[in-house]
Formats: structure tokens, C-alpha cells, sequence
């Protein structure tokens, strides 16, 4: 009834080499040693094996993998606390060249200009053009003319510093960590509307819990999308995840037995991935609502997280699907992605503001590519940091 999927053993991998050599027959002594290795590797237990009924406990299950740190096995390499600083520093990076377009026009404001009225109109323009809202707009232009008077200001990179401060405090009510080990397991729902990246900011967002030591299980109850299923597999091969899958089965059903399958692997969260929706097809919202109601049924306190991902690129749009799929499913977390080169970013802003009714909900994770360690926590100083420019 369910479909799991692992990755090729390395020493199967041997073994295929030896036997397929062209060259050659293969030598007696290299084909011994692949035999012995591929044996040791079938008497391990397989951290992804699958359970037959995730509704029944099973046995102590095995630890997951953890991947070895990239640094451990490279005596030439940094230290793990150089390494994070180049990580950080290279994330930054990132996050400013995504948001480069409104860093370039928000920021170039402030080059050779004189501190007056003029500089706060065309600010009030380029809040607006990066999609920051008019009620966000306002707030943090009162904010910044009341600054620049109190204190005097009339260098126009101190008015800059000035504004990142205000932005990130403006921004602050959107920081909020995402906490693991209040519940076991954890149960994760993650909504979001066809192309917003959903799926692959799941695979990301198990790697990245994996790295706080926490095992994960996924569930791909995105069984209406062609190919969503397949996509999530990949990605729990990717991370050496579980994944509890059905044929075209019903996505309620399937959020049912992740559930159960969790508690009996023990595991820290299961990440439930859903089939896509448009706010406005409310037959289909219904369907979201579904699956919460049964996910409540195999877990009174579940879900403990229902997170939407966003597209980051989708400006205003964004503040429209948060309040439809906030009305359904009462979010608690969003995630935001494609922030990586067009991207106004400054919807952000808008949401902390509470524009058009929607509530501040907070910001776990922003990504900037599709690389496995391109989805971040939120930190409101370095979002602010990135919309203006970086520093002057």
C-alpha cells in the first residue's frame, strides 16, 4: 500500500563496478572485498526501511544517519566555528544579491543627495514599487522623519542607518525561532498555492532540521499534483528521510498513517506536504480543512505547526493568499521563497504591518536558490540590512 524509497548502497555500487568493467574480467581478490563490504552492508539495519503498518508500534527502530560534518573528515579544512562564520557570511550574501533590486533602489537614494523633503518623497515611492505596502509606507516614513528631526540628522548615510534600524524593529514582530521537542512527534503541515516552491522547500527544511540532530519523517500527501509525489521521494533519498506515499490515495488518509507512522518510528517531526491551492478555489480549501480534522484525529494536539510557503516574487498577491489560507487553516508560520534576484522583498514589511487584515504572522524560514542550505531562519537586522543595500 506504501511506497518507500532508498538510496543504492555504496558497496552495491562496488560491486557493479567490478562486475562491469569492460576491460577485464573481474579480478578474484577486488571482487572478494565488494562481496565482503556489500554482506556487512546487509547486516545493518536500513535507516530508511519501511514499516508495514504505521499504525502499530514497531520496534526500537534504528537512529537515523546523520550526515558527517563536511569538515570533520578534512584535516586541511576550517573549524567548525570558521566554517559557520564563512556560512553566515556567504548566506548574507546571498540574501543581498536576491534582494539587489530593491537594494539598488532604495539605497541609491541616499548617495549624494541632500537630507529634506524630496528625499523623503522618492523614499516613499521606492517603499511602495518593492511592494512594502501603503500602510507599511507610511509607518515607517512618519518613523524616520520624527528620528531625523529628534537627533538632528543631515548626513544622508546616517538617515540610511537610520531607516535599517527602524525597518528591522518594523520587522522584528515577524522573528520568531522554530522550536523542536515540544511535542513527539512534531507534526508540521505545509500548505501552499502550485509553484510557490511547497515541495522543495520541504526537502530543504528536513535537511536543515536534520542538522539540529532531529529525525524526520515526510509524507506526501500532495497526491493531485503529477510527478509531486515522486519529487518528494527524490528529496527524502536526498536527505536519507522516510517517505509515507500512496498511489493517487486520498491525502487525508495519508496525513493518517504519517501521523501514526511518527509516533511508532519515534520520530522528532513529520512534515506533511499538501496539494497545491488557489485562494479562490474554495471546494479545494475545503479539502485543507479536511485533512487538519484528520490529522486532529490521529493526534488531539496535531498539527502543532501549519506553516504556508509564499513565493516571494508574487509582491502584493502574497498578502491575499496569507489572509484566504489564514481563514482556513489558521496559520502559524510562513515561509518565503525564490528570494534570489527578482524579488521586490518588501511584501514583508507589508505583512509585519498588518496590511489589507492579515496578521502578522511569523517568518520561520526565507530561502534564495534551490540549493539544499538555501533556506534560512529569518532574522529581521539581516532582512533589513539586504532591502536597503547593505551597509553604507
Amino acid at each position: 500500500m506504501f511506497s518507500f524509497f532508498k538510496r543504492k548502497k555504496p558497496a552495491e555500487d562496488a560491486l557493479d563496478e567490478v562486475i562491469a568493467a569492460p576491460e577485464a574480467p573481474p579480478d578474484e581478490a577486488r571482487l572478494a572485498q565488494a562481496l565482503a563490504s556489500m554482506q556487512a552492508a546487509a547486516d545493518a539495519p536500513p535507516p530508511g526501511e519501511a514499516i508495514a503498518d504505521p499504525g502499530v508500534a514497531a520496534e526500537a527502530p534504528a537512529e537515523p544517519v546523520q550526515p558527517p560534518d563536511a569538515w570533520s573528515d578534512r584535516p586541511d579544512a576550517a573549524a567548525p566555528a570558521d566554517l559557520a562564520a564563512a556560512e553566515a557570511g556567504s548566506w548574507l550574501s546571498r540574501l543581498r544579491r536576491g534582494l539587489s533590486r530593491t537594494g539598488q533602489s532604495i539605497g541609491g537614494l541616499f548617495v549624494g543627495v541632500k537630507v529634506d523633503e524630496s528625499l523623503f518623497d522618492e523614499l516613499e515611492t521606492a517603499l511602495i514599487m518593492a511592494d512594502a505596502g501603503v500602510e507599511a509606507t507610511q509607518t515607517l516614513i512618519t518613523a524616520l522623519r520624527a528620528r531625523v528631526r529628534k537627533d538632528r540628522l543631515e548626513d544622508p548615510a546616517v538617515v540610511k542607518a537610520a531607516l535599517r534600524d527602524i525597518l528591522a524593529e518594523h520587522l522584528r514582530i515577524l522573528e520568531k525561532p522554530f522550536v523542536v521537542g515540544e511535542a513527539a512527534p512534531m507534526v508540521v503541515m505545509i500548505a501552499g498555492v502550485n509553484g510557490a516552491g511547497k515541495t522543495t522547500s520541504i526537502g530543504k527544511l528536513a535537511h536543515a532540521l536534520q542538522a539540529r540532530k532531529a529525525s524526520v519523517l515526510l509524507a506526501a500527501g500532495d497526491t493531485f499534483r503529477a510527478a509531486a509525489r515522486e519529487q518528494l521521494v527524490a528529496w527524502g533519498a536526498r536527505n536519507n528521510v522516510t517517505v509515507i506515499a500512496q498511489e493517487g490515495g486520498d491525502p487525508a488518509a495519508v496525513a493518517f498513517d504519517a501521523v501514526n507512522a511518527g509516533r511508532a518510528r519515534r520520530a522528532d517531526v513529520v512534515l506533511i506536504d499538501t496539494a497545491g491551492r488557489l485562494p479562490t478555489q474554495l471546494h479545494l480549501m475545503e479539502e485543507l480543512k479536511k485533512i487538519k480534522r484528520v490529522i486532529g484525529k490521529a493526534d488531539d494536539a496535531a498539527p502543532h505547526e501549519v506553516l504556508l510557503v509564499v513565493d516571494g516574487n508574487t509582491g502584493q498577491n502574497a498578502i491575499s493568499q496569507i489572509r484566504a489560507f489564514d481563514a482556513a487553516l489558521q496559520l502559524t508560520g510562513l515561509v518565503v521563497t525564490k528570494l534570489d534576484g527578482t524579488a521586490k522583498g518588501g511584501t514583508l514589511a507589508a505583512v509585519a504591518a498588518g496590511s489589507q487584515g492579515v496578521r502578522p504572522i511569523p517568518v520561520y524560514w526565507i530561502g534564495v536558490g534551490e540549493g539544499m542550505h538555501d533556506l534560512q531562519p529569518f532574522v529581521a537586522t539581516e532582512f533589513a540590512d539586504a532591502l536597503l543595500g547593505g551597509r553604507a
